[in-house]
């Protein structure tokens, strides 16, 4: 399931003295981080001007084609008039109605604009109820305060942080009372998201003892989910071969055998398991039972089995005569394995002991299946990764050394795209600022090192750097830094 989802997220803070508030900016980094997890291309805005509204709407409407499912959330203050709602800039002109009608951004745009762009489902979040001094000094109604209720167009869910005319606090917490109750529940696995507004309006009505009640007007034709778990999304496998915890040993299997003596993590029992294991005994197993063999036979890899290596080494010689969907069972699962621990769930440090040589068989037309399979399984992880593995995208590096000269040169820094991604993991090496420690590295061993903590498979990997790398053996690389994603 290949969803393409873009949003546009701010948080107004910075305004005018009386009107400043505390929380947007961390409900604008915490939501555009939960979203990110969930798959969205982030665009975040902090304390922006009317000018800079306008700059950032016309981004969104950019992002937005092409794209299935566009949200707008908006953190700060946001005011009725006429019947219309307007979000205010940090600079809006708070006179009188008019004038901040004026330099305003009008809600109507937003609506408007998302409406026409072609997306099928849009979710506008409008934590903009804040009560805001400069209504009160126009000596309005308190039911012209807060947001007006307002028309959802086919495929749009509006969310406000309260009921139509109520007004909220800013929050005495990190974030606003509502994104706070958002935040705990946007990425609740397989809730969708007409459920998960209403644990949020649940929580919420808790936080604020019974003071707040949030509200949407909904419109939605189709089921949306921010957080579509691995076993809703991929339905190639049990859901008890992906979170292979669940997996029940029956020993009268032949293929459960297998599995246990794998899993016993002792090579006498491991090696005489996998060398026993043929085409002619994986052409009767079930994809299932594959899959999770496929997984163990990794997991055993990384245990240094040394049947195990070899296995993999030599997949395609090794199963070759298996029917395509029996193969791609066995790979899928040690691709798998990479990435996912026991319960299904992404690991926190991926297991790339072996990466190099399962990687390797990318190069395969006969095996792209399984990676096509890998990446759809990633596919709403894209943060953690330079590149989704499984994907045939080529990542260009830069590696810059302090002594270009030298027989040994110092790494310094390593760049994508301009920006730097060697940083400090190990703290215990931050003990004395001024001073960082080396070790000598080969250059084989840096670049496999380059590979495997970047997760990008050495055949996708361009790295330049700014010596002549055929007159070199060696760099000094700094000790307790990494090349992991942050």
């Amino acid at each position: 399931m290949d969803r393409k989802l873009t949003a546009l997220v701010i948080g107004n803070a910075d305004y005018p003295s009386g009107a400043k508030l505390k929380n947007p900016k961390n409900d604008a980094d915490g939501l555009s981080e939960r979203l990110e997890r969930c798959g969205f291309s982030v665009i975040k805005k902090i304390d922006c001007t009317n000018k800079e509204l306008d700059l950032a709407l016309k981004a969104f409407k950019k992002n937005l084609k092409g794209n299935d499912v566009g949200l707008f959330f908006f953190a700060g203050h946001g005011m009725q008039i006429d019947g219309d709602n307007y979000l205010n800039a940090i600079d809006t002109d708070f006179s009188d109605e008019t004038d901040a009608k004026y330099t305003s951004l009008a809600l109507n745009k937003v609506i408007e604009l998302m409406e026409k762009s072609g997306t099928s489902t849009n979710i506008i979040i409008l934590d903009a109820c804040r009560n805001n001094p400069f209504e009160r000094a126009w000596n309005r109604s308190s039911a012209l305060r807060g947001l007006a209720p307002i028309y959802a167009p086919k495929g749009t869910l509006i969310a406000f942080a309260t009921s139509p005319g109520e007004v909220a606090s800013d929050g005495r917490g990190k974030n606003g009372a509502y994104t706070e109750a958002l935040l705990r529940h946007i990425d609740t696995p397989d809730s969708s998201v007409e459920e998960m507004f209403k644990r949020v309006r649940n929580t919420l009505s808790t936080i604020t003892k019974q003071k707040q009640t949030s509200w949407e007007h909904t419109s939605l034709s189709g089921e949306f989910y921010f957080n579509l778990s691995l076993g809703a999304r991929i339905d190639s496998y049990s859901r008890a071969a992906l979170a292979d915890g669940l997996f029940v040993i029956d020993t009268s299997k032949s293929s459960h055998s297998l599995i246990a003596s794998l899993k016993t993590l002792t090579w006498p029992k491991q090696n005489p398991a996998i060398d026993a294991f043929d085409v002619a005994q994986a052409g009767k197993y079930s994809t299932d039972s594959l899959f999770v063999i496929g997984r163990n036979i990794y997991q055993s890899a990384c245990g240094c089995a040394n049947s195990a290596n070899a296995y993999i080494k030599t997949f395609l010689a090794k199963t070759n005569g298996l029917a395509a969907d029996k193969r791609k069972a066995l790979l899928d699962g040690m691709l798998f394995e990479v990435f996912f621990d026991p319960k299904g769930e992404l690991r926190k440090t991926f297991k790339t002991e072996r990466f190099a040589e399962v990687f390797r068989l990318q190069q395969f037309d006969d095996l792209s299946d399984s990676f096509d399979f890998i990446s759809e399984c990633l596919l709403l992880y894209a943060n953690r990764f330079y590149s989704i593995p499984g994907k045939k995208h080529h990542v260009a590096v830069d590696v810059v050394t302090s002594s270009k000269r030298a027989s040994t040169p110092t790494i310094k820094s390593v760049h994508i795209g301009g920006t730097g991604i060697l940083w400090m993991e190990d703290e215990v090496f931050a003990e004395d600022p001024g001073k960082t420690e080396y070790r000598s590295m080969q250059l084989g061993k840096f670049e496999e090192k380059l590979s495997e903590e970047m997760v990008v498979p050495s055949h996708l990997l361009k790295i330049t750097y700014d010596f002549d790398k055929d007159k070199i053996g060696a760099v000094m690389f700094p000790r307790g830094y990494t090349l992991r994603k942050r």
